[in-house]
């Protein structure tokens, strides 16, 4: 049995601060929504690139504080992107290290951005 795609789901306590971090700050777009009724939680699929990640207010879906790691073309190029924005609620730094950008949402959540060794 080969194993496919991998998509992580992130707990997320309030959509419009989930929609400025992930569509204004990391560029993210909406692929779809899902709410069984419209005052329930909000379950979502976003995407940049190859990267498709599930975004869920649903308490039992997952818990706040994960950590996931997504390959991107140049880290560093995206470090100084991410700062050019100036979001008020992030200055990510760089480590040479491990050729990382990480950045927290406003939930907890950690995304090493990072870019493989040649």
């Amino acid at each position: 049995m080969k194993m496919k795609r991998t998509v992580p789901i992130l707990r997320i306590f309030d959509e419009e601060k989930a929609r400025e971090f992930y569509f204004d700050f990391l560029d993210f777009k909406c692929d779809w929504e899902h709410r069984y009724e419209p005052t329930m939680p909000l379950y979502m699929q976003i995407s940049n690139g190859d990267c498709i990640l599930h975004l869920s207010e649903h308490h039992g879906d997952c818990s706040p504080g994960s950590a996931i790691r997504v390959e991107v073309e140049d880290a560093k190029e995206l470090q100084e992107q991410l700062l050019a924005k100036a979001y008020k609620f992030a200055r990510p730094g760089f480590s040479d290290e491990w050729n990382e950008v990480c950045v927290t949402d406003p939930f907890g959540n950690r995304i090493h951005f990072y870019t493989t060794k040649e």
